[in-house]
This record gives C-alpha cells, structure tokens and sequence, in this order.
C-alpha cells in the first residue's frame, strides 16, 4: 500500500479520480480551476479538440485586483472574468472541474462568480 506524501500528490490523486468523471465537450467544456498560494487560474477546455476555450488568472491584465483584496475576492475577479470570455467564445453550459480541491474558499468563489457572470453548471 502506497502512503501519500505529500499534500500535493493526495491533491493530484483526488484530481485524477474526478477526471475519470468529467470531461469537457464541444457543448459543455470543462471549467477547470487551480489555485496556488498566491494566484488562481480558470480554463475553459474543450477535451474533444484538446483546446482552451477562454482562461483567466489572477496574474491577467484584465483582472485587477486592488492592493489589499483578499484571496476569494481575487477569485470572485477571476470568476467573472473567465465567464465574460466563455460567453464571447459562445459557450453558455461547462461542466466544473474542482481541481482535487475541496468545494470552498477560493474555489466556491470562483464557481459562485462564474454562475453570476453567466455560466450555467
């Protein structure tokens, strides 16, 4: 029996088993989230083609979060970014990809953003 060891390789076993799950079609890609300890990136991915549809970061110059935001406000910007770039590339359903993070935080505030920004889970 394999020990994990380290949260990192528990994260990307959890990612893999929710993988097996969802997939992104041309009619509902794949919105996939990963955070780091200091960002937090969107992709929406079309896993037919193997093409990124529209993705957004913290780091993105179109998203500006103010010097003291917290860390879920920089996610709720993200959010609502990468929902604005999906609806111009004329995708409206995706199916939300965790990352093999739990549902909340950071993670809960982009999906809440994207949902308000147009997205339909």
């Amino acid at each position: 029996m394999a020990r994990i060891k380290t949260l990192r390789e528990a994260r990307l076993r959890r990612h893999l088993r929710v993988r097996k799950k969802v997939a992104g079609t041309g009619e509902r890609p794949r919105l996939c989230v990963f955070r780091s300890l200091n960002h937090i990136y969107a992709q929406v991915i079309d896993d037919q083609k193997g093409h990124t549809v529209a993705a957004a970061s913290s780091l993105d110059a179109g998203v500006k979060p103010k010097k003291d935001s917290k860390k879920s406000e920089v996610a709720e910007l993200v959010g609502k970014a990468v929902a604005e770039k999906a609806k111009a590339a004329g995708v409206t359903k995706v199916v939300f990809d965790r990352g093999g993070y739990l549902f909340h935080g950071r993670v809960k505030a982009l999906a809440d953003a994207a949902r308000a920004g147009g997205l339909e889970f």
